[in-house]
């Protein structure tokens, strides 16, 4: 078989926010190859121009409607991809940000640090318009490449080095797993694209095939059980890093999984579903339970993080399209919170040069603010009104009430309640115990930016949800004929502020 590539004006306009920030990472190594004395400051701010040049492309695709496919349907950009593209940069342009005082306690190598995280996002942009397993596979590890190298960067740090090791060989299993599934599937359908697999028969292969592609995947999410790598890799990477592997590949893999439940899958829901509720059930109740014996406050947000995950997936097994709006409106509340508090950790870590859940005593006399911040976040996380995580949670319970399940969803009321407590454990910290060190905490210029965008996120999508509901609503719509009719429900007014 012959494969002809013919490009049009048109086609690589499809393809500008990658080739633009392809370029853009060039420009920035070759930057601080040429000026080493250059203050890597100043490439901090360098990668998030480009970012942002990015982000104002994608924003002119969405409002234009701007899409398309390339390479026989393997790249797709449809308003879902450009949500997920947006998010990711978001996140990004966020984790940068917050970088920026911290990278001067790495030794060596701080300017490719902003090159690696930049590259990272330019993989996981194409995992956004992925459309077939093969071109999943390859933009997967290029994100995950940099993701290797950026968990163990600080070199002197036994943590750093072991999480490194955990995160590398627990990754590349899941490639093979991820490499078997493909393989799996190929041959039962002789497809790869994900529309093309709809009509294939259910044959045993075929059902090993995916269950292990689900198994990758859930490795990059951190679903139980494929949560392993977790606590050791938050606990010990750098901190920026661990905000960054706790948003934005989650955002670009359940892309991944809704193309794969919704489109290559459809036919197949009343199987599936079992699988989804059983892990969205045992992610939330896990994460939850286990976070309540934590003592670093790293441990206990990455344990929150998988508790979060089982939310999302409550979305995911309700195979709606309000399902698939629930869970891209969570997204963006878990975003605000999640990047917001481990701002306020970086913060509080360079003051203090620890990550305990005791050194936050007292806090709230040291920096009113950050433990405002904080207090703002673990309690949107908690989903608690009238902040972003409320309407999330809210959002998702009653796509999955819809949809009958009602046993995940009072398994999902309970973990709200058993996450308040560790949640509220912090708070106890920060405004009831004395601080052992009065002295006031001091915070940066592009540090208080972060968190300032934090607290807007989650008070603006809490209080006034209706744009992002909107953009939410019209980012799925590309499911509309994969789902059943009732799956396209309005919204309650409740949840869109109307």
């Amino acid at each position: 078989m012959n494969f002809v590539l013919n490009l049009s004006f048109s086609d690589l306009l499809l393809l500008l926010p990658e080739i633009f920030l392809t370029c853009w990472l060039c420009v920035v190594i070759t930057v601080d190859f040429v000026s080493p004395r250059l203050p890597k400051e100043r490439l901090a701010y360098l990668s998030v121009g480009g970012l942002l040049a990015t982000l104002g492309c994608l924003a002119w695709f969405d409002v234009n409607q701007v899409s398309g496919t390339l390479f026989g349907n393997m790249f797709v950009l449809d308003r879902m991809a450009i949500f997920f593209k947006i998010f990711i940069l978001g996140s990004t342009i966020l984790v940068i940000l917050a970088s920026i005082e911290y990278v001067d306690r790495f030794t060596l190598f701080r300017g490719e640090y902003y090159a690696l995280v930049v590259m990272s996002a330019l993989g996981m942009m194409f995992m956004a318009s992925a459309n077939d397993l093969l071109s999943v596979f390859v933009s997967l590890e290029f994100s995950t490449l940099g993701f290797y190298i950026l968990v163990s960067y600080l070199r002197d740090d036994l943590a750093s080095n072991e999480a490194g090791l955990k995160f590398f060989i627990l990754g590349v299993f899941a490639a093979g797993l991820f490499a078997y599934g493909i393989s799996l599937v190929y041959g039962e359908t002789g497809k790869l694209v994900f529309s093309d697999m709809a009509s294939a028969p259910a044959t045993p292969g075929l059902i090993i095939g995916f269950l292990l592609i689900f198994a990758a995947l859930g490795f990059k999410i951190g679903a139980v059980p494929f949560h392993s790598w977790i606590p050791d890799t938050y606990h010990g990477a750098p901190t920026p890093v661990t905000a960054f592997l706790s948003i934005a590949p989650k955002g670009a893999a359940l892309a991944i999984l809704l193309r794969i439940f919704i489109v290559a899958l459809g036919t197949f829901k009343p199987t599936w579903i079992y699988l989804l509720v059983a892990v969205s059930i045992v992610s939330m109740t896990y994460g939850n339970i286990v976070a309540i014996a934590q003592r670093n406050i790293k441990r206990l947000l990455a344990y929150s993080g998988i508790a979060q995950i089982g939310n999302v997936l409550i979305g995911l097994a309700a195979g709606t399209k309000m399902g698939n709006d629930a869970i891209l409106f969570y997204l963006l509340a878990y975003l605000f919170a999640n990047i917001g508090a481990f701002a306020v950790v970086i913060a509080v870590s360079q003051a203090i040069g620890r990550d305990e859940i005791e050194d936050y005593r007292g806090l709230g006399r040291r920096s009113p603010f950050l433990a405002f911040s904080m207090l703002l976040f673990l309690l949107s996380l908690a989903g608690v009104p009238p902040l972003a995580g409320f309407i999330g949670k809210l959002y998702i319970f009653i796509a999955a009430i819809k949809e009958g399940l009602y046993t995940l969803i009072t398994v999902g009321l309970i973990n709200i309640v058993i996450s308040m407590y560790y949640y509220l454990i912090v708070v106890k910290q920060m405004y009831i115990n004395e601080p052992i060190d009065p002295s006031p905490i001091s915070i940066r210029g592009p540090m208080k930016a972060v968190i300032y965008v934090g607290l807007a996120g989650t008070l603006v999508i809490g209080i006034y949800p209706q744009p992002f509901t909107d953009w939410v609503v019209a980012a799925t719509l590309m499911f509309a004929n994969f789902v059943t009719p009732a799956a396209t429900i309005t919204p309650p007014n409740l949840l869109i502020g109307s």
